[in-house]
């Protein structure tokens, strides 16, 4: 097959993607790579070719990756994972109001365009958590015990665009990240970005069927095939506090050719579904809007999972 991954400079020499990058070439497939922060675009040429099977993203939030994206998907491409899902999940604020109205435990959320409107959510609310809707990696993240620490924290958001809060889920210190790939889940704990702890590394451990639930419900929700999940114990279940498109599946066995195997699943189903739309469907309305082609896989939730001692999630 054809691929093009759209790699952000953040990730140029992280193990995810490169790795599967390599996987993928190893299996004798064709991949490039197109870096879109430290390149000339001829957009017009670069998905109007139709030279690819897939185009898969990886890159930061708020970056040029996802424009370049939503363009292949325009152009009725597969990508990986679905373009208008990848949007959804980005955008904390839109991610926030799509989950709750669909049932996934997820904490009260406020949006602010400017941050001096965040005083003027209810001082009952805190501790909160503030960050930039369009975060990653732990960018500009707050915790604000009150009102009046709220004030300090204002001119380092001046830059951030819109912003988010949320009230404080009391936890141990540690969250847990959830990740599907090629419909399996995957638990690591690790330190909560709130509460660095140097001592604290990411480790494996087992999944409770509850939390497994939620984990495939959030894939169903948003429409993502491969994704991280950072989840809450807090006092009252478990919370989904963020959702990634293509995280980095640390401490995933075999991760690299896990990811390499769905991502060409998924663009198999892609042109499947496009071969199948050219046969047997009529031609669609000038006015309807063009589809990014990829289909869910189904996730497998465990029956029962039993923890080790004192490791139940």
């Amino acid at each position: 097959m054809r691929l093009c991954f759209l790699v952000e400079e953040h990730y140029r020499h992280d193990g995810m993607p490169n790795e599967v990058v390599r996987q993928l070439t190893a299996w004798g497939h064709q991949v490039e790579v197109v870096r879109p922060g430290g390149s000339l675009l001829r957009m017009t040429d670069l998905v109007g070719a139709g030279t690819h099977d897939a185009w898969v993203l990886k890159t930061v939030s708020g970056g040029p990756g996802l424009t370049l994206l939503e363009a292949a998907a325009a152009a009725g491409m597969t990508t990986v994972n679905d373009a208008r899902s990848i949007r959804g999940v980005r955008d904390k604020a839109l991610a926030a109001a799509i989950g709750r109205a669909r049932g996934l435990p997820m904490p009260t959320t406020y949006a602010v365009a400017r941050p001096e409107l965040l005083r003027e959510i209810p001082a009952s609310e805190y501790p909160l958590v503030v960050k930039p809707s369009d975060g990653s990696s732990g960018r500009a993240v707050h915790l604000v015990s009150s009102p009046r620490r709220l004030e300090p924290v204002l001119a380092e958001l001046a830059d951030e665009g819109m912003l988010i809060a949320q009230p404080y889920v009391p936890n141990s210190g540690t969250d847990i990240k959830v990740y599907a790939v090629g419909g399996e889940l995957f638990a690591t704990e690790r330190c909560s970005p709130l509460h660095p702890d140097p001592a604290v590394r990411e480790r494996r451990v087992p999944l409770s069927a509850e939390v497994a639930a939620i984990a495939a419900q959030v894939g169903a929700v948003y429409g993502l095939d491969l994704y991280g999940v950072d989840v809450l114990l807090g006092p009252d279940g478990p919370m989904v506090v963020d959702v990634n498109d293509f995280p980095s599946f640390r401490q995933v066995p075999d991760a690299a050719a896990r990811v390499a195997r769905a991502v060409l699943d998924l663009a198999r189903a892609g042109a499947t579904t496009a071969a199948g739309d050219v046969a047997a469907a009529p031609a669609a309305p000038a006015s309807t809007p063009p589809r990014s082609r990829t289909r869910a896989l189904p996730v497998s939730i465990p029956a029962q999972v039993s923890a080790g001692a004192g490791e139940s999630l």
